[in-house]
């Protein structure tokens, strides 16, 4: 029989597990987070499911007290799964598994290092992500390769679709590599870090528009933090520009000689860009409230909205 502790939350966290049950892989713990309640659940709860199969459960503030290295010592694993918990593990919980300790991270390793690798991805502009196995180092997302699989980012995806697109990929992953991990057939690659690249956290205020940027950059920070993620922003006349949904289709502006700005066309609301392209906005607030096409007209007319007012920051 082999045994595993897992560290796991969000969906990547749920499939995974469900797939060390599947292959009848005995999970004699799960440490996994406190849901926050101002964050938006969109996953399912790693908790719930270990609950489901009479799997004790921690939730604590820090993996790397000695009280969790201890009790999970205690339990001598084989292995030891990281799958999107959000914390670094120390040494000691590394060493802890008889077999490796392996983390599953949502890009294609090693690229996008680091935290929020989806997000960054379409902020960048990549047309491919994926999800890694790797063996765990102290050092993040640094240990050798066990294997890989891709996913397509499209130009209209959101951080949610690509997620989800992610953590399937995962689930495949984790259940083709499996076996041959409980058999001691996966030997790791070692990961040339140097062709890589590590990102940060994103915080709320990464989502800042910057109006003066090209609009396929506009369009990706918008989709890189669409809803069920903070969302996009920018200020008019001292109130919250929010803009939580985009289309770009390569059009000129129609108004190159006074963009950046905002006007009606149809029932659409659009955005002259800088570098003479437009983006369709799908949906806006201004003030936490919708700003429509019918709502614009209303509000200001049918002439160009410049967004570089003196009551508009602008970004370096």
């Amino acid at each position: 029989m082999t045994r595993a502790v897992v560290f796991g939350y969000s969906e990547v966290g749920v499939r995974c597990l469900r797939v060390l049950l599947r292959h009848g892989v005995q999970v004699d713990l799960v440490v996994t987070h406190q849901d926050d309640p101002a964050e938006h659940q969109w996953f399912g709860s790693v908790a719930r499911l270990a609950a489901e199969y009479h799997i004790p459960v921690t939730c604590p503030a820090d993996p790397n007290t000695d009280a969790i290295v201890d009790r999970v010592a205690s339990l001598r694993p084989d292995f030891l799964f990281s799958f999107y918990y959000r914390h670094m593990l120390c040494e000691r919980l590394l060493a802890s598994a008889t077999r490796g300790a392996l983390n599953m991270h949502g890009s294609l390793l090693p690229k996008y290092r680091g935290r929020a690798p989806v997000n960054w991805a379409i902020v960048n502009g990549e047309t491919e992500t994926g999800a890694s196995l790797h063996y765990m180092q102290v050092r993040p997302d640094a240990g050798p390769l066990v294997g890989q699989q891709a996913v397509p980012i499209l130009i209209e995806d959101t951080a949610l679709d690509v997620s989800m697109r992610v953590a399937a990929a995962a689930e495949r992953l984790l259940d083709r590599c499996l076996p041959d991990l409980i058999a001691g057939r996966a030997p790791g690659v070692p990961l040339d870090l140097e062709r890589g690249s590590y990102f940060g956290r994103r915080r709320p205020e990464d989502g800042r528009i910057q109006w003066h940027r090209p609009a396929l950059a506009i369009h990706n920070l918008i989709r890189a933090v669409a809803p069920p993620f903070p969302g996009a922003f920018g200020e008019y006349g001292g109130q919250v520009l929010r803009v939580l949904g985009s289309r770009y289709l390569e059009q000129p502006a129609r108004h190159p000689s006074q963009a950046p700005c905002l006007y009606i066309d149809g029932d659409d609301l659009q955005l002259d860009c800088c570098d003479g392209k437009q983006l369709t906005l799908t949906r806006a607030e201004l003030g936490n409230t919708p700003l429509t096409a019918s709502a614009f007209v209303a509000r200001y007319g049918t002439t160009p909205l410049s967004l570089l007012t003196s009551n508009t920051r602008r970004a370096s």
